[in-house]
């Protein structure tokens, strides 16, 4: 398993936002986290990435603890959202950061970047702002492609098609499974769009309330099972809002 996850636990005062005694992943996969606001998942990811600390329980990336080593962050490429960017750096300027950061020349990190031109879409390279400066959609997309820059052995995206255009929605979902086909990279996306997620991920989890209700391998009775569940889980909110 190249991740593992054990008792893991994560409360904040009295609302316990991730709840899971189990959780295996097998090297390669393609997996979805799916639920309403609030199920578990970005908090989830965050543990994975020790970004926060969890209350009990552990999370082994190829059997290292992510909480007591760092090696894992030389094979794990993540973005979470725009605040993981450095805001006052160009795109150029960012992107040559990162490759440096992990030992790559500023001619690789020039020819990492020829696939990207038409996700791109002539709208961030070579446009002499800051980061800052940039719309939602465009920062999402810097922030994607400098977390595939390493060809990872694990890439975790929280969210990646908000704020995207749908032309840029369907190049970033080929982008993750192509990914995930040529290289094996093991890829988590959390996502509100079903449609994608169950679209190109091999196995769909869904949180509520920080517990895993359901781990589906992906099929059209899963996909129906999974419709079910937001509609009814819908029809329970306005029902709750009506009265």
């Amino acid at each position: 398993m190249i991740i593992e996850i054990k008792d893991l636990k994560k409360t904040f005062g009295e609302k316990t936002a991730v709840d899971i005694p189990e959780l295996n992943v097998e090297a390669g996969s393609l997996i979805g986290l799916v639920g309403n606001n609030g199920a578990g998942k970005t908090t989830l990811f965050r543990l994975m990435l020790d970004l926060l600390k969890a209350d009990t329980g552990y999370v082994l990336n190829e059997g290292v603890d992510v909480s007591k080593n760092e090696k894992w962050k030389e094979y794990t490429g993540s973005f979470l959202d725009s605040r993981f960017l450095i805001d006052f750096l160009t795109p150029e300027e960012f992107l040559y950061f990162v490759g440096e950061t992990y030992n790559m020349s500023k001619e690789a990190v020039t020819e990492y970047l020829v696939p990207f031109t038409r996700f791109m879409n002539d709208e961030i390279l070579g446009q002499k702002k800051y980061i800052r400066n940039f719309s939602s959609g465009n920062k999402q997309k810097i922030g994607i492609i400098a977390a595939m820059m390493i060809s990872p052995k694990i890439l975790i995206l929280d969210e990646p098609f908000n704020f995207l255009d749908p032309s840029s929605q369907i190049e970033i979902r080929n982008l993750i499974a192509k990914m995930n086909k040529e290289h094996q990279t093991t890829i988590f996306i959390s996502s509100h769009n079903l449609n994608y997620t169950t679209d190109i991920c091999q196995r769909v989890i869904l949180l509520e309330k920080g517990l895993i209700i359901k781990d589906l391998k992906n099929s059209q009775e899963a996909i129906e099972e999974l419709n079910s569940y937001f509609l009814n889980n819908a029809g329970e909110l306005v029902n709750s809002t009506s009265s």
